[in-house]
């Protein structure tokens, strides 16, 4: 894989009904329906209504035998209303309920975390070698007759990993880690591959887009050590709703189309499933318009690792690069004096050639260097490559940068070799800019040079939406990688600048490099859930929303909880109709509270614990 210049992954065609994937096909829309299964009217209707949007695959929950056969009904009206958009049947716990689902629907997800082996208890179990293979044979004879099944019927496997939900078995060897992830999705494709099975679409997910990221990457480096191309499925699992969910959902799935990986995807949002067919579609198509782009021609740095990449060794300047958190700069273009929301205050306000008189000096200020002032309150020069002999004679301690990857000359290579205490704001108006970004840092590291980066990061966006989803996806592989030290996200549209730092925030969040409001980790809602998950996650929100940095999953089922909310610290998970468990961390501290009272059983254990803050 070319790291500076974009092109798609060359991977195995995938027969799903009459719409296939992988190969030259396009990136194909999915969803998922949050009906009951055995509710044949309303799942067929909800179905039409993706399928309206453009959802090319909708996927049901199949907790049981009925509800596998009644895919047989749903499957007919669809037909019956003139489309033929494959169905999906999702499996989790019931290898016998795949076998049937696999008669009726077009393809079949299976979790080898629970699709043999028995459900997690999370305890430290240990096997023996001997004792490890004889558990890989049992899958393998499990997996063989459901395979045969899915031959004679012309049925496709999504084999389907989430973090946070590896068997206790594959958690004895490697923990609960992305090769932990990688090796129980392998388990399963070799058998595949030994039965020449090749209608195989892989998924591994993660809430934490970081560790989503890196799972992908090193899966793909897997197969193609063991001779394997299948097509890849992206999603970020629990991405939540509104702007978290579509700015994580961006950073994850952006990031990975962003090198090319990737054949369908599936936005996950707490919200009606129609609703995540246009966002993905926004995504899909932002990402694809890199296509074609000029070449760029960067050397990759051979202290960079791709597959297990750590943060880039920077000098501190001020409080931006070293060991800080990325910072946010923000601009104020106009003199906007609107107040600033308290959560989201900029570390840093760039006001281009005018200071403005009245400006917040709490904030420190960044203007461009031929209006720069040396006695000027907590204001720092920006200089550009017209300025590069000024910057050697600017007696500031802290001076900024803005520098393109074509104009990385000699000039500004020996300006930043002699004044580590510039702090570069990476520049690219490339059609692929993360191409020129990346290419730009690793002349840095090529060069030996430590100077913090930040990322400007420019867009004409009118609707918060696209800005939300562009900017994240830019910014993905960029943190992903251990290379920002900040974003300065500037947007000429019309949107509010404190809206537009608010996005720069929830990124950094998002890429799990900085907190600044509650996280909260919740699943789509399928037909599996158990309570009314918009309304909840709206009332859990409001109640919470000023525990800065807490981590809370809003589970609808057992299946998604705890393990899929991995790394929250307290948990609201689906126990029965009607009833809840709490958890803290994956430990269940109250089990089967009635719905009515389990939020405010929630806020009573968060205090109890001492994690609330008025």
């Amino acid at each position: 894989m070319d790291l500076f210049n974009y092109s798609r992954r060359e991977s195995s065609v995938v027969n799903v009904g009459a719409t296939p994937l992988g190969g030259e096909n396009p990136i194909r829309i999915q969803s998922m329906t949050n009906t009951s299964t055995m509710d044949t009217e309303r799942s067929v209707a909800q179905s039409i209504r993706i399928i309206k949007e453009g959802g090319e695959y909708v996927r049901l929950t199949t907790q049981g035998v009925p509800e596998a056969k009644n895919l047989a009904n749903i499957n007919a009206g669809i037909r019956q209303a003139g489309y033929d958009t494959p169905l999906v049947a999702d499996v989790h716990f019931n290898a016998n309920v795949a076998d049937v689902a696999a008669i009726y629907a077009e393809a079949v997800r299976i979790n080898p975390g629970n699709y043999v082996d028995p459900g997690r208890t999370f305890k430290q179990l240990e096997y023996t070698d001997e004792e490890y293979a004889k558990e890989i044979e049992k899958i393998r004879a499990r997996l063989i007759p459901f395979i045969n099944i899915c031959k004679e019927n012309h049925t496709a496997v999504r084999i389907g990993v989430n973090h946070g939900s590896l068997s206790d078995r594959i958690m004895s060897r490697y923990g609960n880690t992305q090769a932990g992830m990688v090796e129980s999705c392998m388990e399963f494709l070799r058998v595949f591959v030994e039965q020449h099975f090749t209608d195989v679409v892989i998924s591994i997910k993660a809430s934490n887009t970081i560790i989503m990221v890196k799972t992908v990457r090193l899966l793909v480096d897997r197969m193609e050590k063991e001779g394997m191309n299948f097509p890849l499925h992206l999603g970020v699992t629990e991405a939540g709703g509104g702007e978290d969910g579509r700015i994580k959902s961006a950073i994850g799935i952006g990031a990975l189309l962003a090198d090319g990986l990737g054949d369908t995807i599936r936005v996950s949002l707490s919200e009606a499933p129609e609703a995540e067919i246009p966002v993905a579609m926004k995504l899909r198509d932002y990402m694809l318009e890199r296509e074609g782009h000029p070449y760029i021609p960067g050397k990759e740095a051979a202290v960079f690792n791709y597959l297990d990449p750590s943060r880039r060794e920077t000098v501190a300047v001020h409080n931006i690069g070293g060991n800080n958190v990325p910072v946010v700069i923000s601009a104020r273009m106009t003199g906007d004096k609107k107040e600033m929301d308290q959560r989201f205050k900029p570390d840093y306000i760039y006001y281009g050639s005018e200071l403005p008189t009245d400006r917040d000096e709490s904030v420190p200020a960044i203007v461009d260097a031929n209006h720069w002032v040396p006695d000027e309150k907590n204001c720092f020069p920006a200089f550009n490559n017209e300025h590069l002999f000024e910057l050697h004679y600017c007696s500031a301690d802290m001076k900024f940068l803005f520098l393109p990857f074509l104009g990385f000359s000699d000039e500004a290579l020996a300006a930043l070799r002699h004044h580590p205490e510039v702090v570069v704001i990476a520049q690219s108006n490339h059609q692929n800019r993360l191409g020129e970004f990346r290419a730009l840092v690793h002349e840095l590291m090529n060069e030996g040079l430590k100077n913090p980066v930040v990322f400007f990061q420019h867009y004409k966006e009118e609707q918060l939406e696209d800005l939300q989803i562009k900017s994240a996806a830019d910014m993905g592989a960029l943190m992903v990688d251990g290379v920002c030290d900040g974003v300065f996200l500037f947007n000429q549209g019309n949107i509010a600048s404190g809206v537009v730092d608010e996005t720069a925030f929830s990124i950094l969040q998002g890429g799990r490099l900085r907190m600044s409001k509650t996280e909260y980790i919740s699943c789509p809602g399928c037909g599996r859930t158990l309570y009314d998950l918009e309304e909840t996650i709206q009332r859990i929100q409001m109640a919470t929303s000023t525990l800065k940095g807490l981590k809370i999953g809003i589970m609808g089922c057992i299946v998604n909880g705890p393990g899929e909310m991995a790394d929250a610290d307290y948990g609201y998970v689906g126990a029965a109709r009607g009833k809840v468990s709490l958890y803290k961390k994956k430990v269940c501290v109250e089990k089967n509270i009635p719905q009515e009272k389990a939020v405010e059983r929630l806020i009573q254990l968060i205090k109890d614990s001492g994690d609330w803050k008025e």
